[in-house]
């Protein structure tokens, strides 16, 4: 293994094309990473990657940017992509997702993406019109093959990111599996922190005379942290918790169990400290917009266990707190690698009670950390040199409401004309709409029609509008049933609630039924001479 220092070159230097460069000028990404810089060219040239780099180095446009300017060759057929790239996490392949669609474009590269919590109707579809690039986590993959929706013998490139995670988490059979089923000339790159065990496995296994690069050994992640032991009395234990989540800053505290997530989320929202509780219970929206409000600064404290937490990448994060300790020194640097991340500082503070502190030691000397340990009371002045603690407001926190959404109906935005485009009645969708009968009576459909045909539905209509429309008569011609669009245009001159009632439909030259508004002229109307309805809106009242 060698360790690149050598002078960092720019991102033109390293063989991508100038599309690409120009593209990660646009978005302010001017000079690599180590790991890019060393990593991307040999890359490019088609050779197997083994890097090996902490969390927040770079790792994902180190393979993420050769990949797409293999998958740019050709197009991909329907469910069979040509690049496949295994993460461990749904959090993390959305967000791989998304930083490779910033540059995808450029090359006319489709990426998309399979993990579970996620319908699989829309994954399938996605395959289904063929994707170059595919970003999953190995058990919706895994489900997928066997349904038939995706086939892996077209794969030219299999990235493995965060490769010991993926093992520590028992992915390795499923991994096995999956790339058994690539094509076996292809290229592969992997990304690890550490590369011993299962991934030192996988390594002899897949990859032929891999270039291995390791630009950030795992010490500099652990020496780029500060580490600190609390010992706590376990009656102080919430109210210490509560106080270090009421500093300034972004912070996550680990716990042991979704229960435990819950509780102490629910204690520090009483006590005023704006958080939420992640957690494999939660359904995957939910872990998304808890996510994008950590990471937005909507709130301040993230509750997570140690599974949820291993897709968490998110920058500004200075502290993580060990309210419960882990099981073992891989979950300990997993949960610190959260913090310091892209060359940045962080501080790790676990909490330890008396019993605790033989096991913290042990735990601390297998993952190579010297750790200051201090104990301390609620509201010490130690407390906040150390941590930023500070008395919460106790005023509880209550989350705010989601901005409402924008209702939208299907197609393009409505527009006016006669009869035409207005999906109106009861919620904009419609109603009974009796058959119609085309020359005395030869023709007759009707039914249901809940849908709209038209587009951006904004006049909803207020409650009391619309009514039954008998239809149209012209002479034999009748058409009927509950018609609750309203013909023509963007409506918003609504009617004031009570006016209108049953109206027959049109009948060139009678009269008849029903008028709402006082009219008495009454009995079944029929069709009216002159102008279309839409052009005389308010000429009678309506219910």
């Amino acid at each position: 293994m060698t360790t690149d220092t050598a002078v960092t070159p720019a991102f033109d230097s390293l063989g991508l094309p100038q599309d690409i460069v120009d593209e990660l000028a646009k978005n302010g990404v001017t000079t690599p990473f180590p790991i890019q810089a060393a990593t991307i060219p040999d890359a490019i040239e088609g050779r197997d990657v083994l890097g090996c780099g902490r969390t927040g180095s770079g790792k994902t446009l180190a393979f993420g940017l050769p990949v797409l300017m293999r998958a740019a060759e050709r197009r991909a057929a329907a469910n069979r992509p040509r690049a496949l790239i295994l993460v461990p996490t749904r959090e993390l392949a959305h967000q791989v997702r998304d930083a490779l669609r910033t540059y995808a474009r450029v090359v006319g590269v489709r990426v998309g993406d399979v993990v579970g919590g996620s319908s699989y109707t829309r994954q399938i579809n996605e395959l289904r019109r063929g994707v170059e690039v595919l970003v999953a986590t190995p058990g919706r993959l895994s489900d997928l093959i066997d349904q038939g929706a995706c086939d892996l013998g077209d794969v030219e490139v299999s990235v493995l990111d965060e490769a010991d995670q993926m093992c520590d988490m028992g992915f390795m059979p499923q991994v096995s599996e999956l790339l058994d089923q690539v094509r076996p000339d292809g290229q592969t790159l992997l990304f690890s922190a550490t590369l011993d065990g299962d991934v030192d496995r996988l390594v002899r296994k897949y990859m032929n005379e891999p270039r291995t690069h390791s630009v950030d050994p795992p010490v500099s992640q652990v020496t780029a942290m500060e580490h600190h032991l609390l010992k706590v009395l376990p009656r102080d234990k919430n109210t210490i918790v509560t106080q270090i989540a009421a500093r300034e800053g972004r912070t996550i505290l680990f716990v042991r169990s979704k229960y435990r997530a819950d509780t102490i989320s629910e204690q520090l929202a009483q006590a005023g400290v704006p958080c939420a509780s992640l957690h494999g219970g939660k359904t995957q929206s939910v872990r998304t917009r808890t996510l994008a409000k950590f990471r937005e600064g909507r709130i301040q404290a993230l509750v997570a266990t140690d599974v949820a937490a291993r897709g968490i990448h998110v920058d500004g994060i200075d502290m993580v707190v060990n309210v419960d300790l882990p099981t073992g020194h891989k979950d300990y640097l997993h949960r610190g690698g959260r913090t310091a991340r892209a060359g940045a500082s962080g501080l790790v503070v676990s909490l330890v009670a008396p019993n605790q502190r033989r096991m913290a030691r042990r735990l601390l000397s297998d993952a190579g950390v010297e750790a200051k340990q201090h104990l301390v009371n609620p509201g010490d002045e130690l407390l906040s040199e150390v941590t930023g603690a500070k008395e919460p407001s106790w005023e509880p926190w209550i989350e705010p409401p989601e901005p409402v959404r924008e209702r939208r109906g299907r197609g393009g935005p409505r527009r006016g004309g006669p009869r035409g485009g207005g999906g109106g009645g009861y919620r904009g969708g419609g109603g009974y709409r009796g058959g119609e009968r085309r020359g005395g009576g030869g023709d007759s459909r009707g039914g249901y029609r809940g849908d709209r045909p038209g587009g951006e539905r904004r006049d909803y209509a207020p409650r009391g509008e619309g009514g039954y429309r008998g239809g149209e008569r012209r002479g034999d011609d009748s058409r009927g049933g509950y018609r609750g669009d309203r013909p023509g245009g963007e409506r918003r001159d609504y009617a004031p609630r009570g006016e209108g009632g049953y109206r027959g439909g049109e009948r060139r030259g009678g009269g008849g039924g029903y008028r709402g508004g006082g009219d008495n002229r009454g009995g079944y109307r029929g069709d009216r001479r002159g102008p279309r309805r839409e052009e005389r809106f308010d000429s009678a009242p309506q219910y």
